[in-house]
């Protein structure tokens, strides 16, 4: 008999227990197995001293699984993501679920409060990858979400819309050489 149908002696089957998932860590925080929590990860301040940080909605499910993130707004004026990541989030598809999700519905926070591509810096952070954490601001922001999303991630979608004026096709890129 396989473990879940075998007898306990007292007439009653016995369940296989599914192993809990262990705390999420991110940002500092601690995320408990079957909780949702904002982490705000700093990236700098402006000039009046107010904080920007990158916001990650984490939710973290109570069974262990991937770890999957989904990103908006990389490019400031792209905001449709951003939508569509809050539809993601009171999903309740998302109950029960096993793993972790990381959401991050504004990834270029300094554009989407100028309703711009880029960065006050005038770069584009989706081309500032890798990036490096003595770098130019984009050149931060990209080493920050590539080492606290990307690289903790087993699977990434980072939603990218037309801005004001642009046209883009529906597209999916993957990397092969790394299925």
């Amino acid at each position: 008999m396989s473990e879940a149908g075998s007898s306990t002696g007292k007439g009653k089957a016995s369940k296989a227990r599914t192993p809990k998932a262990p705390d999420f860590e991110i940002g500092g925080q601690k995320v408990a197995p079957g909780t949702r929590q904002l982490v705000d990860i700093p990236i700098s301040l402006l000039s009046n001293h107010t904080p920007v940080n990158l916001t990650v909605s984490v939710v973290h499910g109570k069974r262990p699984g991937p770890v999957i993130f989904v990103s908006g707004a990389v490019h400031g004026d792209e905001i449709v993501g951003v939508e569509v990541i809050r539809r993601v989030l009171k999903s309740s598809a998302l109950r029960g679920m096993r793993g972790t999700l990381l959401a991050v519905p504004v990834v270029n926070a300094f554009g989407f409060l100028n309703h711009t591509r880029y960065l006050p810096d005038r770069r584009d952070l989706n081309r500032s990858f890798p990036g490096h954490s003595r770098g130019s601001l984009a050149g931060q922001l990209a080493h920050l979400f590539l080492s606290e999303i990307v690289e903790r991630s087993d699977f990434g979608i980072d939603l990218h819309t037309a801005a004001v004026n642009r046209v883009n096709l529906p597209q999916i890129r993957v990397n092969e050489d790394d299925p």
